[in-house]
């Protein structure tokens, strides 16, 4: 309960403003205060300066000040002085002195500590609390944070002129903590340029390392079909020759940042004619291509990932579907255009993708379609019995309407020593998922911990060799700071003694140094979305690790849990498998951890893969 205006101030209040001598103290501590703002203080001791200056006009000894995030609901501690001890601690709006600030939209006074709501002070202090007055710190029409003072004197009351004061000091604090975000901003964009200049030094060094490497094989290729006397070896080598031309091209084409070669000054008809035409020179399958509805020029952006979506999905079914047909539709709408792929082959059990360890979820690359055009804000359909074919339907708006939203994207931290190493692991997330961000590229795993914080991402990929401080023990860091951080760890092999005391402080995935781009990208992938993705080489290691409990304590439906877990499946599936809330899932799925003593869901898996006896599916 605040008090109103008219609250009559006892004759032991110390208020400044009502004798000559706190004037002259207020203007000083003014005037200290602005020396402090010209200097070179850094956020905290500047903004302890500022609230010990308050505190002793006022006389008292207790207080603190708070930044505010109202977009995210919480406030952080940034200095806590005489009282508490919570410096650094984030708490959600509604409770606290800050949070009654927030929810007034002014400064608010209150007779005594025990009235706040939700106050974090200690049981031991609340009793020596009483008169408290908390005023907003304010920036550009925002709330930016709080000041609060506490008494310890009984019978203190704060007034309005007290608020006027404390007010005063809070439009220091303002600028403190805005030129403090500021230099922030700054530093954080001369960071990302540094960064933008290495990535691009590395991505033209290994182009031209990897442009020298394809020119070099060409030029064998050729010697070995001029040297060559037989039709059938020249045929074999003259398509080797061109196989490698057109890596050599891509190549260079990526490193630029360019879209497929196909479609440079071609419709994405003829692109998609051309793509055919390499299926049926690759494998003995017969086409057809059919376009219904008035094609018309498609946005860029549109073009590419249709056609990137068409092409995956054939090479696809070159690689998997031992077709002898495939068919290819596109069909120009008014508002949309769709892409239909059709093969006769083996097909795959599509309810089986979601398990992680069933091998249809492996190399298929469904999800990187998917992702291609949720990007552009359209929708991909996959339709698939086994022997009797595989049908893909994407449909992507045809204006450019469709827009990627960054903020729907995996945000990544990639966490590596070697430079070229970063750069390579950039290149491939951004180019096999588009639904992946790198935010962030760190050398060294003592700067990974302050960048989680700042960037927050989904997922840190991260080396376990890291010197000095190796993955095992980043994930422990990063794990501390937030039980919900999710790490994969890349790895030289699935012997690695360190991977089982990594599972255990919670590492969602692992991942080798030779597998390919598209597991190294669906691991990370399966992270973000909470789950994971292991190999069998992987779940076998981590299975014979000693097992805690067993799950004779748990409930029915924490089994039923626990089951659909193990198989990899997400939260979303399994509360429509069991038609409950996601929350309870998430419920059910930490008292299943507890109970079982498993660190997370990985753990879990390998004791389903071990309690089976039959190794994994790679």
């Amino acid at each position: 309960m605040e008090n109103s205006p008219a609250s009559a101030t006892p004759e032991s209040s110390v208020n400044p403003s009502d004798n000559p001598s706190g004037e002259a103290a207020r203007y000083q501590a003014l005037a200290a205060l602005a020396a402090d703002l010209a200097g070179q203080f850094e956020l905290g001791p500047l903004l302890e300066r500022i609230l010990r200056h308050t505190m002793e006009l006022l006389g008292c000894d207790s207080g603190s000040i708070c930044t505010v995030d109202e977009a995210a609901g919480t406030y952080r501690k940034e200095v806590d002085v005489g009282v508490g001890c919570l410096s650094g601690q984030t708490f959600p709006l509604n409770e606290g002195v800050t949070g009654a600030i927030v929810r007034a939209r002014d400064s608010v006074l209150f007779d005594e500590y025990s009235e706040v709501r939700g106050g974090h002070i200690h049981d031991a202090e609340r009793a020596s609390l009483h008169g408290v007055i908390g005023v907003p710190i304010r920036w550009d029409g925002r709330i930016i944070g709080s000041a609060v003072v506490f008494s310890r004197e009984a019978g203190r009351r704060f007034t309005d002129a007290d608020a006027r004061l404390v007010e005063l000091f809070a439009t220091h604090a303002a600028i403190a903590i805005t030129n403090a975000r500021l230099h922030a901003l700054t530093a954080d964009r001369e960071r990302e340029s540094a960064v933008l200049d290495e990535r691009e030094r590395v991505v033209r060094d290994l182009h031209d390392t990897i442009g020298r490497g394809l020119v070099s094989v060409l030029l064998h290729l050729d010697a070995a079909e001029k040297a060559s006397t037989d039709a059938g070896p020249r045929h074999a080598i003259g398509q080797a020759r061109s196989a490698a031309r057109s890596a050599l091209d891509e190549t260079r084409r990526t490193a630029v940042g360019l879209g497929p070669a196909l479609l440079d000054g071609r419709s994405l008809t003829d692109a998609i004619a051309l793509e055919l035409a390499w299926v049926e020179s690759t494998v003995q399958v017969e086409t057809h291509l059919v376009v219904v509805g008035d094609p018309e020029p498609l946005p860029a952006e549109t073009a590419r990932q249709l056609f990137r979506i068409v092409q995956e999905s054939l090479t696809n079914v070159v690689e998997h579907a031992q077709a002898h047909q495939v068919r290819v539709g596109l069909v120009y709408g008014s508002q949309s255009v769709s892409a239909l792929v059709e093969d006769d082959g083996q097909g795959f059990d599509i309810e089986a993708i979601g398990d992680a360890r069933h091998p249809a979820s492996r190399g298929l690359g469904l999800q990187s379609l998917a992702s291609r055009a949720a990007r552009l804000g359209g929708t991909l359909h996959i339709e698939s019995t086994p022997h009797w074919g595989t049908r893909v339907r994407a449909e992507l708006p045809s204006t450019a309407a469709g827009a990627l939203d960054s903020r729907s994207r995996w945000r990544v931290l990639v966490v590596h020593e070697n430079a070229v190493v970063r750069a390579g692991l950039v290149r491939v997330l951004g180019h096999v998922e588009p639904d992946i961000e790198v935010v962030g590229e760190i050398a060294e795993a003592g700067a990974a911990l302050e960048a989680y914080e700042l960037l927050r991402p989904h997922v840190v990929l991260a080396n376990l060799d890291l010197p000095h401080i190796d993955g095992a023990q980043l994930t422990s860091y990063l794990r501390a700071f937030d039980p919900r951080a999710s790490v994969v760890l890349i790895v030289r092999n699935a012997s690695d003694e360190r991977m089982r005391g990594a599972a255990r402080i919670g590492a969602t995935g692992f991942v080798e140094y030779a597998a390919d781009p598209i597991e190294l990208t669906r691991a990370v992938v399966a992270a973000a979305r909470g789950e994971s993705l292991l190999s069998s080489a992987f779940l076998s290691r981590l299975a014979a690790a000693p097992g805690t409990a067993d799950s004779a304590h748990l409930t029915a439906r924490e089994r039923e849990v626990r089951a659909l877990v193990e198989r990899g499946l997400p939260d979303k599936v399994i509360a429509t498998a069991l038609r409950i809330s996601v929350k309870t899932v998430e419920k059910h799925v930490g008292a299943i951890l507890r109970k079982t003593g498993a660190a997370n869901r990985t753990a879990l898996a390998a004791r389903a893969a071990r309690v089976e006896g039959s190794p994994t599916p790679r």
